[in-house]
């Protein structure tokens, strides 16, 4: 194994981008090689479970006030503060762009997972959580402040995933544990049939091995 990184990845993935993993092997260039790789491919892995946890929140909360409101289009009665009301207009436009005519579904399609999170959040607590919300979570009976810290906690998970940043320094598997967790608040036969399809454990399982070089890391 090589212990300087290759001129090509240097090129293409950027000298800016490798730095950190450089620093995490303690300059070993060959190990930092390795670790990115794992880092991609843990990510990849993390991108089922997230996928799972952000809709299945996104059509619970959705579902749960538009029946609380009365109509699909319920932002157009919720008391949205003002970057919520802000995201809403945005989404309209970009599925009217994409559509045409923007129904109530492509509004939801084009919403982020910072938005639906943010519904979970002290500004909303009267207004949406105590008449509306709190019956999304069938299966949670604790405190609304931690439940919205947990689920931001994963919305900033995703997003460091999403830019393709290092995540091999954190506890992956108490964040797996977690989106799990919160999966089974919503919905326990998603978090079931989403464990039967998840390769997280298995790569987390691989590190060693692959940072060692003894197993190609694969996507």
């Amino acid at each position: 194994m090589t212990n300087a990184l290759p001129r090509w990845m240097r090129t293409a993935l950027s000298e800016q981008r490798l730095v950190p993993y450089v620093k995490a092997t303690g300059g070993d260039e060959g190990q930092a090689r390795l670790l990115y790789w794992w880092n991609a491919e843990a990510s990849g892995a993390f991108l089922g479970p997230l996928h799972c946890l952000e809709l299945t929140l996104r059509n619970a909360l959705h579902d749960r006030l538009g029946a609380g409101f009365g109509r699909a289009d319920w932002w157009e009665a919720a008391p949205l503060s003002p970057n919520g009301r802000k995201l809403i207009d945005e989404a309209r436009r970009k599925g009217g762009r994409r559509h045409g005519v923007t129904s109530s579904d492509d509004v939801v399609a084009e919403l982020s997972f910072g938005f639906w999170v943010s519904l979970l959040s002290t500004a909303y607590d009267r207004a949406l959580w105590v008449p509306f919300l709190h019956r999304a979570f069938p299966h949670y009976s604790g405190r609304r402040r931690l439940l919205h810290e947990d689920f931001y906690s994963m919305q900033l998970f995703r997003n460091r995933i999403g830019h393709h940043e290092p995540i091999h320094h954190r506890h992956l598997a108490a964040d797996h544990a977690k989106i799990y967790r919160l999966l089974e608040y919503l919905s326990p036969d998603m978090a079931a049939a989403a464990r039967a399809m998840d390769r997280v454990p298995e790569v987390l399982s691989t590190r060693e091995d692959t940072c060692g070089g003894l197993r190609p890391p694969r996507f």
